[in-house]
């Protein structure tokens, strides 16, 4: 049986292990984390996702885990890759630590696959020369860099039914890890080198990006302009060329608010790039000045943060524009409480919804959680009804029946209207909630 070493048991390092358990491979998990070692060999799981504790239950038998690097003949490397937030570089010390773990056992024919995101020529400059220390030169042993495509609340669905990218150095690698992947992705598996593979990743999510900062700019024009872009947006990309994701409160998540600048430490022609996560990590103090206006001379202000995670329906607060929000009001002098049903771990503490409503000033929704639409505004014990609907998320009825004052981001009419001195009425244009929610 063919034994394969996963570093890395995190949100991509251990479904990916238990999916190749699955096809029948032997599994050895490695983490230098031995809380996360022993409680995966006492059948724990310490990251939450659908399917996942069903599938680490089937697959049990045909996995362990460890914190030393077997001999094995396939490695895949899974570990983080940070960013350092003062120097907007890539931390690859946990890749670095990787391939340092992995030359000592690396025989000739083993394979060995990079899955964490990386800027461009990484595998060149640092991975294959740290790799080569076991006395193989690249050819000799097998490698590939094929980056993960998935996406928290959905890992699983993903990590099976996506296209892959498999970036080798030769044709027995990525002929070596197509067979991997072929066992249990569904989706087509796509052929590269390794330069373009890395290079692949991160355009895809800054391109994203991009396509969120143009929203939100939008977003803030729409407001200028007494018009819903919500609306705007939903009608604009009916054109069978026009694909403008959402505004919102800010870019979370490992990936988006991360890959863009793995490359611009690559290149200084990277100009919009910048420019766009400066828009996207801008959008908290937008925030803020929405609340400004809302709440005016109000003494002591207090706030309730709905949602912290930075993806709606999921607990993962990794970049959440949820913090910086926080840390910009309080330095402004609000009291903040934040509520989120799925978040249990946050930097603030986490409030039920009683108690994170209970004399507050106006609520934040930051996050879109389903759960918030079922929530009963007219029970809400609040000082004052102020609502600022960061992604156009809740129904605007039933919360100004239950007395609210409502912005949403984006929404110009309101401030139209407000502006000319017209009382709020119906609208005479179709509703400006549009059909098309989140990113």
């Amino acid at each position: 049986m063919t034994k394969i070493c996963v570093l890395g048991l995190g949100y991509i390092g251990l479904p990916t292990a238990l999916l190749l358990a699955k096809s029948g491979f032997e599994v050895i998990g490695v983490d230098v984390n031995e809380r996360v070692v022993k409680a995966l060999n006492q059948g724990q799981l310490h990251i939450s996702e659908p399917g996942l504790l069903e599938l680490f239950e089937e697959v049990r038998w045909n996995f362990t885990a460890q914190t030393a690097v077997p001999e094995a003949d396939i490695y895949l490397i899974a570990v983080p890759t940070p960013l350092n937030t003062h120097t907007r570089i890539s931390d690859l010390k946990y890749v670095r630590s990787a391939a340092e773990m992995i030359y000592p056992h690396l025989q000739k024919g083993n394979l060995v696959i990079l899955e964490s995101t990386v800027p461009p020529c990484t595998s060149e400059k640092l991975v294959i020369p740290i790799l080569e220390k076991s006395g193989l030169k690249a050819g000799e042993f097998r490698y590939v860099h094929c980056p993960e495509r998935a996406i928290p609340g959905e890992t699983l669905y993903e990590m099976i039914r996506n296209d892959r990218i498999v970036g080798g150095i030769d044709d027995e690698s990525v002929a070596s890890a197509r067979t991997v992947y072929s066992s249990y992705v569904q989706g087509r598996i796509y052929l590269t080198d390794v330069t373009t593979a890395e290079f692949v990743k991160l355009i895809e999510n800054t391109y994203r990006d991009i396509n969120i900062a143009i929203a939100n700019e939008f977003a803030q024009v729409a407001e200028d302009c007494g018009v819903n872009v919500w609306e705007g947006i939903d009608l604009a990309n009916k054109h069978p060329r026009v694909n403008i994701l959402q505004p919102g409160p800010g870019v979370g998540g490992h990936c988006i608010a991360v890959d863009p600048w793995f490359l611009t430490e690559s290149s200084t022609k990277t100009g919009l790039i910048q420019l766009a996560r400066e828009i996207n990590d801008s959008m908290p103090n937008y925030v803020i000045h929405l609340v400004r206006e809302m709440l005016g001379d109000i003494r002591e202000p207090t706030l309730t943060v709905f949602g912290v995670s930075y993806k709606k329906d999921i607990s993962d607060t990794r970049e959440t524009p949820a913090l910086k929000f926080i840390q910009l009001a309080e330095n402004e002098g609000y009291k903040v409480k934040c509520y989120d049903p799925h978040v249990t771990t946050f930097d603030y503490p986490v409030y039920s919804l009683d108690e994170a409503v209970r004399d507050s000033d106006c609520i934040v929704l930051i996050t879109n959680h389903d759960l918030f639409k079922h929530i009963d505004p007219a029970t809400l014990s609040m000082r004052r009804r102020n609502l600022i609907d960061t992604r156009n998320h809740l129904d605007d009825t039933t919360w100004s029946e239950a007395g609210f004052t409502i912005k949403t981001l984006g929404d110009g009419l309101a401030r139209s209207d407000a502006s000319r001195g017209v009382a709020p009425e119906q609208p005479l244009l179709p509703s400006s909630k549009a059909t098309t929610k989140g990113v």
